[in-house]
């Protein structure tokens, strides 16, 4: 420290002090006074909500990373799941942007059913509101987007205004989202924004792998197992999936429903390889089934599906309908209770023929004599002279699955979203009653993983 009596010095000092002060003052004044504007421009920070309708997680995610952008900017939001929003909710509301993900061809996903089935059929005035569409989809489908059109076209024409133009995200393409986030950026008044990117691929071994099926009529169907390349093993919970990189086309990911626990000390994953009509392999199936020897590094990351885990049901009893490849994510959650000492499990699965594609049979067989397996009911297709499938066990067990709802179970459902998951939909309704199943999903005991 330099003391000093002279009083020239002194001021200099002082003035030095001052002008730094203002210099570091006035951009963050200004700043502020963006950000205070951005809040004005928008109305109340309180009406601000980020509503999302997601199947696999992914619109969920967008969601979070669309609110951290507001609130970076001072801005107040929600997030709500759209099955929560209420005509009262959007009426109220200033500014709501929707992130809505597309579930088969063109319906609404588990969590936005209800919306759509409740508000979407009816008119609302909505004139107060503004609004932006993120519409999620793929273009594989033929109705690409078609729930976020869907939902983007009642919006206009309850005579809310749109903030900007809809933006529509093929799956895998994560430069479609540039625009949505350049609006974020202008709503907020500010170009910081959090982190986008998911989280980066790592290398893990393909482990083990065994055909499920041989003999079957149906599509080879194999047991996987991958474990990390380097490091700990990571943490996941029954229900979550992973993403597959193939090396042939790396920027489309594949999921798949994860078939074991962290207990298990590695992912296992039930795959059927598809076969193209030209007689070629799908280009993930048919590497992680034929192509790749064991041994070889698999790019893979894990991702939560907060819809389908057990969470708030971990303790309910559990009824699990799926077939074919679905048991996988049925599996999962089987191991799951196992693990937990819990018993009261249910399982109604369908594939082809006993004989053949029982998947897991033993472990299942192994479950019941523990007394951890209560019931087990199967559908065979190609077993005898009639069709029968997993959603015709339904009717028949009518009087038990009441009672297993009446105290307090929960319903999952895993497999092809064709035939198999709107088959036991109707079945459930027509047992159910429709607005009993709608009181389950909002109440997070119907849930389905579905593709």
């Amino acid at each position: 420290m330099i003391l000093t009596n002279d009083m020239t010095r002194l001021a200099l000092t002082a003035a030095c002090f001052a002008a730094y002060g203002v210099t570091c003052y006035l951009p963050w004044l200004r700043m502020r006074r963006k950000r205070a504007a951005a809040g004005a421009a928008a109305g109340d920070a309180s009406s601000w909500i980020v509503a999302y309708a997601s199947q696999t997680g992914n619109g969920e995610e967008l969601a979070q990373q669309t609110a951290a952008t507001l609130r970076l900017a001072g801005i107040g939001v929600r997030v709500m799941e759209l099955g929560d929003v209420t005509a009262a909710t959007l009426q109220g509301a200033g500014r709501v942007l929707f992130i809505a993900s597309t579930y088969g061809e063109g319906d609404a996903p588990d969590g936005g059913a209800a919306f759509a089935g409740k508000l979407m059929t009816r008119a609302l005035p909505l004139e107060r509101l503004h609004y932006g569409v993120l519409a999620l989809g793929d273009s594989s489908y033929a109705h690409f987007c078609g729930f976020g059109r869907a939902l983007d076209g009642w919006l206009a024409a309850q005579g809310a205004q749109p903030l900007f133009p809809r933006v529509e995200v093929d799956r895998g393409a994560s430069a479609d989202l540039a625009p949505w986030r350049q609006h974020l950026s202008h709503l907020a008044g500010t170009s910081d924004a959090p982190d986008w990117d998911a989280p980066a691929f790592a290398p893990w071994r393909l482990a083990a792998r065994r055909l499920m099926n041989p003999g079957s009529t149906g599509a080879p169907v194999h047991h996987i197992e991958l474990e990390p390349a380097a490091g700990a093993l990571p943490d996941w919970q029954s229900g979550d999936l992973v993403q597959v990189a193939p090396p042939a086309q790396p920027d489309r990911p594949r999921e798949y429903s994860i078939a074991s626990v962290p207990g298990d000390g590695r992912v296992h994953l039930l795959v059927r390889l598809h076969r193209h009509d030209d007689g070629s392999s799908g280009i993930a199936s048919g590497w992680l089934c034929e192509s790749a020897p064991v041994g070889a590094l698999v790019p893979l990351r894990l991702r939560q599906h907060r819809r389908f885990r057990l969470e708030d049901n971990a303790a309910r009893p559990l009824i699990l309908v799926g077939n074919g490849s679905g048991m996988a994510g049925l599996r999962g959650h089987l191991r799951a209770r196992v693990a937990a000492g819990q018993g009261r499990n249910w399982l109604l699965f369908g594939e082809r023929q006993r004989a053949h594609d029982l998947h897991y049979g033993d472990e299942l067989a192994g479950w019941q004599e523990q007394g951890l397996l209560a019931r087990l009911d199967l559908a065979f297709s190609r077993d005898g002279t009639s069709r029968t499938y997993v959603q015709d066990l339904l009717p028949p067990a009518a009087d038990t699955l009441r009672a297993w709802l009446a105290d307090g179970a929960a319903i999952y459902v895993c497999g092809s979203l064709e035939g198999m998951a709107g088959g036991v939909d109707r079945v459930l309704r027509d047992i159910l009653g429709a607005s009993a199943v709608d009181a389950l999903a909002a109440e997070g005991r119907y849930r389905r993983d579905v593709y």
